[in-house]
């Protein structure tokens, strides 16, 4: 089994412990920190809106969601981003932005122009 594989059959396990959760509702529930590296990688598009969805859930539980991520369908989606860079390597690693989506879309970093043309073409008509 991929790793990607793997990761998918822990979120699926986590995300039926969520649905057990909501049922307890009135009940103290613990809050996990969930941590995901690249969760879309192999992903079909069908899948990555699948994957958001599922994400969404957990956060509404009252978990905490950190994705590490690529994808402009899941950064549009977050409620905050930590853009990296400004350059990959030895020209990365530090902190251009922390905003929220549309934050990041003003500070004109590589990851706010790439995201403005993104939801440009995907805003609700």
């Amino acid at each position: 089994m991929s790793g990607g594989e793997a990761q998918r059959i822990k979120l699926v396990t986590e995300l039926s412990k969520v649905r057990d959760d909501i049922r307890k509702r009135g009940q103290k529930v613990p809050h996990t920190l969930y941590v995901l590296d690249e969760p879309t990688v192999g992903l079909h598009m069908a899948d990555v809106d699948l994957l958001i969805r599922v994400l969404h859930r957990l956060v509404d539980a009252g978990h905490s969601v950190v994705v590490i991520e690529h994808d402009l369908d899941v950064i549009a989606e977050a409620d905050w981003v930590i853009d990296l860079g400004p350059e990959g390597g030895n020209q990365g690693g530090r902190i251009v932005t922390q905003a929220t989506p549309e934050g990041v879309v003003r500070s004109r970093s590589h990851t706010g122009v790439a995201l403005q043309g993104f939801l440009s073409m995907h805003e609700p008509v």
